[in-house]
């Protein structure tokens, strides 16, 4: 990821609205700063963490004692309410003065790594965060912040380009199939993010990245009943 592309705090959605405390939750928040310091490797390093136990914490497996909250904190120069609780935001040394925040736009992070019922997938998933990007570097990729969303991977399908619990954005304009790329996709009811290929026939193949998977294939016949969310734009690093 380039420096300075993402600026990967978060903020609360209101000051009424706090994210649960959860290992979950947390975790969220702590890859948001990863991402804020420079990686998950330098947010360990700067707060004297191992860094397997860091993707522990950052996949909700266990949730971090309150010294290493407050090394992480520390670290990522944040409020302890905030990473632990969700209250209140980020501190004010951290987020600057108001004409620097400006300079930032807010994606919702869904709880939707499964989403099954009716409705549309974001009508009955929660937001649990804002991840905040510089709007100068969305809009050197021609991205609109309103239409955008990021999600949670879920599974191991796509190991070696995404992992289990990874953070990806997707833009939801781009929800027709404009050639090959990762896309998110839902399939009998769930979410999954998948790379697509279109073929000579007009029929589409489902790829899965992890090779112990197959291929699917949509014939052209059947494309109507390929649900496009949207294509992957982010995932701790520009994919397009």
């Amino acid at each position: 990821m380039n420096s300075g592309d993402c600026g990967d705090s978060e903020r609360s959605l209101s000051e009424n609205a706090a994210v649960p405390f959860s290992p979950e939750a947390i975790g969220t928040r702590i890859e948001a700063l990863a991402t804020k310091v420079g990686g998950k490797r330098e947010l360990a390093n700067k707060s004297g963490i191992h860094e397997t136990q860091l993707y522990k914490y950052i996949k909700g497996a266990n949730a971090p004692s309150i010294a290493v909250a407050v090394s992480l904190a520390q670290a990522g120069q944040v409020s302890l309410d905030w990473l632990i609780l969700g209250a209140g935001s980020p501190s004010d040394a951290e987020r600057g003065s108001a004409s620097s925040t400006a300079d930032y736009a807010y994606v919702p992070l869904y709880d939707a790594r499964c989403s099954a019922g009716s409705g549309a997938w974001n009508e009955r998933s929660r937001v649990l965060v804002e991840l905040s990007f510089t709007r100068y570097s969305l809009r050197k990729k021609g991205l609109t912040p309103s239409l955008l969303a990021c999600l949670r991977v879920d599974g191991d399908s796509m190991t070696g380009l995404l992992e289990d619990g990874d953070t990806v954005m997707i833009d939801l304009s781009r929800n027709t199939l404009e050639g090959e790329g990762v896309y998110v996709v839902m399939l009998d009811d769930h979410l999954y993010a998948k790379r697509l290929q279109r073929q000579f026939d007009g029929s589409v193949l489902i790829i899965s990245h992890n090779k112990e998977y197959k291929e699917m294939m949509v014939p052209k016949d059947r494309l109507a009943e390929l649900h496009i969310i949207g294509r992957v734009v982010w995932a701790g690093g520009w994919m397009v």
